[in-house]
């Protein structure tokens, strides 16, 4: 009995996709996350500072190192409130300003000069901690050989009688006065919600993938007993009432819950909506051009949205092919906008345009290739009940 209804199982076509699926999970994920994540440690030289600096004096000389020595990408900026809008557009990382008192401060007895760090926590979760570090370790070394360095030479400059060993003496002083002034914009709360991004992406893609799953499913059994035509435009409107109403769910219960919505409730919930059903439409077109093994396409994309979106490592720290790849999937447009919305940060025009030209494309295609395939008769079963 046991062989029996082993043999049938195995006959069925559904039986062997799901054992397909279930390896190629595994398969696929392991490919694309150790590819993806591969080599990040080493492209920590592709994050951007930015340098600002008002002091003429000593200033000057910090900066000039500081832009010679960092293990990262530096661009000097004339106006603080320039970088500071840089920073929030997420054009660099963080922004270094020494101010024009800087010189002054060092040389009057019981003050520290402080170095003004500014990271923007609108971005991935391992961000901060990473600024932080780089933030601790530019203050050491303009506390240690640079600054004593330098110093020498601009006190030698500015007063030349003084003795060159006094100048040195001077110098080592001023090298303890240095510190540390690390603001944050954009402030997130906590932990969960740092990660939301994330876990609003992952479960959007896995959602819509199963809908879609289903959905062609219920195509398949309609067979021809429904236009074409007909078929198409259900499943456009289905979908988009499942966009709007799963969007709807999701935005309460974030807030519910106590998420954090910089920009408020209704933003995120048409934002959410459209993501969806953006989702939703790449993943019905893969099922449309290709079948059960549709859900292959869809897996490989799952993953590769996860690892080059920037919902967990930060994109520019990616290799060059992922980096570029991820410019085509709706997830990077999908996180960045959700990280503006919830956390803080410039409008999402550039998001919602980039969405809507990846769902009209996919909708397109589905549209295209669902209009000239064969259609297949609906199960006898089916006829005959509907005929009675």
């Amino acid at each position: 009995m046991l062989k029996q209804a082993l043999g049938a199982f195995f006959k069925q076509g559904t039986t062997k996709v799901g054992i397909i699926t279930a390896i190629m999970f595994q398969l696929l994920f392991s490919l694309i996350w150790m590819t993806g994540y591969a080599g990040v440690s080493d492209n920590t030289k592709n994050l951007k500072i930015a340098i600002v600096n008002e002091d003429q004096g000593m200033g000057s000389t910090v900066a000039s190192n500081l832009k010679a020595n960092l293990p990262f990408q530096t661009e000097q900026i004339d106006s603080n409130d320039k970088a500071q809008e840089m920073l929030n557009n997420r054009q660099v990382q963080m922004v270094i300003h020494i101010s024009s008192d800087f010189t002054k401060k060092l040389q009057t007895p019981g003050q520290t000069a402080p170095i003004s760090y500014t990271i923007n926590e609108s971005n991935p979760s391992m961000m901060k901690p990473v600024m932080q570090a780089v933030a601790g370790n530019v203050t050491a070394t303009v506390n240690g050989e640079a600054v004593a360095a330098g110093a020498t030479a601009v006190l030698t400059q500015m007063a030349p009688e003084l003795p060159a060993e006094q100048a040195g003496q001077i110098a080592q002083g001023l090298a303890n006065k240095v510190t540390s002034d690390i603001q944050s914009t954009n402030k997130v709360k906590d932990m969960p919600n740092q990660m939301l991004p994330m876990m609003l992406v992952l479960a959007s893609i896995v959602g819509t993938m199963i809908m879609g799953m289903n959905f062609s499913v219920s195509t398949n059994i309609l067979g021809a007993s429904v236009s074409k035509m007909g078929k198409l435009a259900a499943r456009f409107m289905l979908t988009v009432i499942a966009a709007v109403v799963v969007g709807l769910i999701s935005a309460t219960m974030v807030v519910a819950l106590g998420g954090h919505v910089e920009k408020g409730f209704m933003a995120l919930w048409l934002f959410e909506s459209l993501f969806l059903l953006t989702f939703a439409f790449v993943a019905q077109m893969f099922l449309t051009l290709f079948g059960n093994a549709g859900m292959l396409f869809n897996i490989a994309m799952l993953s590769l949205q996860l690892v080059s979106s920037g919902a967990i490592v930060p994109r520019e720290l990616l290799s060059s092919f992922y980096h570029t790849l991820s410019n085509y999937f709706p997830a990077t447009y999908a996180v960045n906008g959700l990280m503006n919305i919830l956390f803080g940060g410039p409008g999402v025009t550039k998001e919602v345009s980039s969405l809507l030209l990846i769902a009209v494309i996919a909708l397109a295609i589905d549209y295209v290739v669902a209009s000239i395939k064969k259609v297949k008769a609906a199960p006898a079963t089916r006829q005959i009940s509907q005929a009675a």
